[in-house]
């Protein structure tokens, strides 16, 4: 919600979408510092405390910024604040899922995971266009503190929470990268959410003149995901799953500009849309099937990063270029970036693993045992 809140929020109190641009470029830079560092936090000190801490001050950094309106030297430092206080929800909930169901509903639940995942990352700013379009960018900034707020108290208060201890890792910050999995599948990720940041934004400077448009486009490209993610998600993956369904995305995605026509954009991103949950679930669960469970949290603690990098990357590109070149450019990066997280997923197949019939779960943690004789 929030880059396409600010998106609106900085171009119409600072008017340039330049601006906004490199303001969700600062969030990102802290979102990109934050993520594996406090997904390993979540193993040190536990996931009650560090959640809530963060809860507490993403909450008080985004109500400052709508209400103060700071000049833009302030804005882009409490903007990197606001990316370094993300809660690391998604790599605590992603850690706990194996502890949750049993090996063989692990897929299902990563499909079910993708499916709330699409509702973050196109539901989400389906709601923040309507409302600062609508309403006013100042509301669609206090209604994300009001979901960061709420979920982040649901969250820490849900007894299974209290029940899973994740492992603190032995090894140093990083090394969870040394895995080829986890770094094709956090590259791949970036491109596909950086896909997602650009399409928002083209679309909601096409319909910016008030129309309800945007969001309706933006809400059919949801739902195409959601029914993408029911029908596909749950499937058994092999090698060539992810780069299949990124395809679905790419060629999708590349035609949107050719036509800014309204029917024409809901057809050809309710194609696009079909794949993206089903290549999210494949990319999670990917990456728990190939890590250790003490380097979980970590590992989609860098996969958050690299998607966070990617909404707020392909904002900000977006953004640059409707500046300079109008609102079709911006659709045309969409598809540029869509096209090269196809294009990488086939480069990295073989580094996917086959789980047709095998183990999604972590790989156990084990230690050597004192043997008495």
């Amino acid at each position: 919600m929030l880059a396409i809140a600010y998106l609106v929020f900085v171009e119409q109190n600072y008017g340039s979408y330049t601006i906004a641009g490199l303001a969700i470029g600062a969030a990102s830079i802290g979102q990109a510092v934050a993520g594996p560092f406090t997904s390993r936090l979540l193993g040190r000190f536990g996931i009650r405390p560090v959640v809530t801490i963060s809860v507490i001050v993403v909450c008080a950094t985004n109500a400052y910024i709508a209400f103060a309106v700071p000049p833009v030297w302030l804005l882009l430092p409490l903007m990197v604040i606001e990316g370094l206080s993300t809660p690391p929800i998604q790599p605590a909930v992603r850690t706990i899922y194996p502890k949750m169901v049993p090996a063989s509903k692990l897929t299902a639940l990563f499909s079910l995971d993708a499916a709330a995942q699409e509702l973050i990352w196109i539901g989400g700013p389906v709601l923040a266009a309507v409302l600062a379009i609508q309403v006013s960018p100042v509301v669609a900034i206090l209604a994300s503190v009001a979901f960061f707020f709420v979920g982040g108290l649901w969250f820490v208060t849900s007894p299974i929470v209290g029940r899973v201890a994740i492992p603190r890792s032995r090894r140093r910050i990083g090394y969870v990268l040394k895995n080829s999995t986890v770094l094709m599948t956090t590259f791949v990720g970036l491109l596909l959410v950086a896909a997602f940041g650009a399409v928002e934004a083209g679309i909601v400077s096409i319909y910016g003149d008030g129309s309800p448009n945007a969001g309706i486009v933006l809400a059919v490209f949801s739902v195409s995901s959601l029914i993408g993610g029911l029908v596909i998600g749950h499937r058994p993956l092999g090698r060539l799953s992810l780069a299949l369904r990124m395809t679905i995305v790419a060629i999708g995605m590349i035609v949107v500009p050719l036509s800014l026509d309204f029917w024409w954009l809901c057809g050809v991103l309710f194609f696009a849309g079909l794949g993206v949950a089903p290549a999210l679930a494949a990319l999670f669960t990917a990456v728990s099937a190939t890590v250790k469970f003490s380097d979980t949290a970590e590992a989609f603690g860098w996969m958050g990063t690299g998607q966070l990098i990617g909404v707020a990357g392909g904002s900000a590109i977006a953004g640059i270029c409707i500046d300079n070149f109008g609102s079709q450019s911006a659709l045309l990066v969409a598809g540029l970036f869509a096209v090269a997280g196809a294009i990488a997923s086939y480069v990295g197949y073989r580094w996917m693993p086959d789980l047709k019939h095998g183990n999604v779960s972590p790989i156990p943690d084990t230690d050597s045992v004192d043997v008495v004789s």
